[in-house]
């Protein structure tokens, strides 16, 4: 019995309900991002070299699990319909909530309403930031645990590996502002808190309405795509930083192809 396995087993032996095996499933990606924190919160330098890479290898994780883990899914329970309905809206509802919530980018600056900018302080508005990279995350294992148990478990390990670097680039300006650590130790554990408590939100409607299952994976299939475009690929390329995260995203692509191909 592979790790995968055994994991599964382990989340099944605690509870049958889909809805707290969701959340359970997401803490992996929970503690993982608190985890890629933890070099920076301890004092550990970080290049940014090494962060560009870091976030090609989230960027190429997300794309992979997209269309493996929840796209296909998709269509294979509800078809092209659902699973273009689904995925367009996904990214749509991302796109307003990304317009709508005020938020602060290392390298892009500020983006939301003008009149809240001021109104808020700049480690609140990149905690923001990470919360709207979490929620489709936790969305995507929460609709891929009730399709399949198994499936979910290995999306909620993938998502958690590409959180650690999500992690550290959440961690590092807060550090940079000098503001007080444990601050910036509770700013990193509220942005990802947020994944298990989609995970499970997203479990409860799907498995309270059964149509809703390919729309959902279809949803969080859009919505992590749109992350990927619309914030990861400006925010890592505004720097000259293409080829470090150019070669990070291949490697992320190839590794969860990998991990679906043997555990899938």
């Amino acid at each position: 019995m592979g790790p995968v396995d055994l994991l599964v087993a382990g989340i099944q032996e605690i509870t049958t309900s889909l809805v707290v095996q969701a959340f359970l499933a997401a803490c992996i990606g929970f503690l993982l991002t608190v985890g890629g924190a933890l070099p920076a919160l301890v004092g550990i330098g970080v290049r940014e070299k090494t962060l560009a890479y870091g976030m090609g290898f989230a960027a190429g994780t997300m794309i992979s699990a997209s269309f493996t883990s929840l796209l296909m899914p998709a269509l294979e329970v509800g078809g092209v319909i659902p699973a273009t309905a689904g995925f367009l809206v996904g990214a749509l509802v991302v796109h307003i909530v990304n317009s709508l919530l005020p938020h602060e980018h290392v390298t892009r600056g500020y983006e939301g309403p003008e009149k809240l900018k001021r109104k808020l302080k700049v480690a609140w508005l990149i905690a923001f930031a990470m919360i709207i990279h979490n929620i489709p995350e936790g969305a995507a294992v929460g609709a891929a645990m009730v399709e399949s148990t198994r499936g979910g478990v290995l999306l909620a390990i993938a998502i958690g590996i590409q959180n650690m670097p999500e992690g550290l680039a959440t961690v590092l300006p807060l550090i940079s502002l000098k503001r007080d650590l444990k601050q910036a130790i509770v700013l990193v554990m509220l942005s990802g808190v947020v994944e298990p408590v989609a995970a499970a939100g997203a479990a409860m409607l799907v498995t309270t309405f059964r149509g809703l299952l390919p729309y959902m994976l279809s949803f969080a299939a859009g919505a992590m795509m749109y992350v990927v475009s619309h914030e990861i690929i400006p925010e890592t390329h505004e720097e000259g930083r293409e080829i470090r995260f150019t070669a990070g995203l291949m490697v992320g692509l190839i590794l969860m192809l990998v991990l679906d191909a043997y555990y899938g």
